[in-house]
């Protein structure tokens, strides 16, 4: 399918003043982009018609409030999708059932199923953070970034495997199990999430890799 060059370049260029922290000008894009002043001076002026980018007083380009309405939107759309199969991968799993995703250093969970089954649970709720380096789904979601030469060998292993497995490192005597939901083209600025399972030491890890490397490959197709 062949792409819009203009719609690319303004899409492109949300995707480096994202990256940017403290805003750029519109000649740092030009030339980040590598295009004319004249055209990058067009992409902004477009994008802050829609309020997606905005230009300070000291002509600084940073992102717009538009991009909160998108975003608000996206969650709900997500849920819809995600929350049959994670539903499912609890009650196949006998375990608790999870999808994060990275905010910041942090993963947070945004989604959490019970099995139906009264089995011993383990206490994870909505809204549970903890640092991505600890935890079978911040391992999972660090898996999907470019590799580093220093990150650690269990992120190493775990891309190798194409999912994460931890123990006891969150709560003692917890078993996770989680894999990256990965689209066919993850851009930078993207969606970072993973679905897991978390239960206690009785969890067969094999059928639950399974389990949820299949559900992460669902989300991440219907996401697109």
């Amino acid at each position: 399918m062949s792409t819009l060059q203009t719609l690319d370049r303004g899409l492109n260029a949300l995707e480096i003043i994202a990256r940017t922290a403290g805003g750029m000008s519109i000649a740092e894009l030009a030339e980040r982009l590598q295009v004319h002043r004249a055209i990058a001076y067009r992409i902004v002026a477009t994008l802050e018609a829609h309020a997606l980018v905005a230009r300070g007083a000291d002509g600084q380009v940073h992102l717009g409030s538009g991009l909160m309405v998108l975003a608000s939107h996206f969650e709900p759309q997500l849920r819809a999708v995600a929350r049959p199969l994670l539903t499912t991968l609890a009650r196949e799993t006998r375990a608790t059932a999870f999808l994060s995703a990275a905010q910041g250093d942090e993963c947070v969970a945004l989604m959490v199923a019970e099995p139906d089954e009264g089995v011993l649970r383990v206490g994870y709720r909505v809204g549970s953070r903890h640092p991505l380096i600890r935890g079978a789904a911040g391992i999972a979601i660090l898996t999907a970034r470019p590799e580093s030469p220093d990150e650690p060998d269990e992120v190493k292993q775990a891309r190798r495997d194409g999912y994460s497995i931890t123990r006891g490192q969150l709560q003692r005597g917890a078993v996770g199990v989680a894999s990256p939901i990965t689209t066919v083209e993850r851009r930078p600025g993207g969606f970072e999430g993973c679905v897991g399972v978390v239960a206690l030491d009785d969890l067969d890890t094999a059928a639950a890799a399974a389990a949820v490397r299949d559900c992460a490959g669902r989300i991440a197709a219907l996401m697109g």
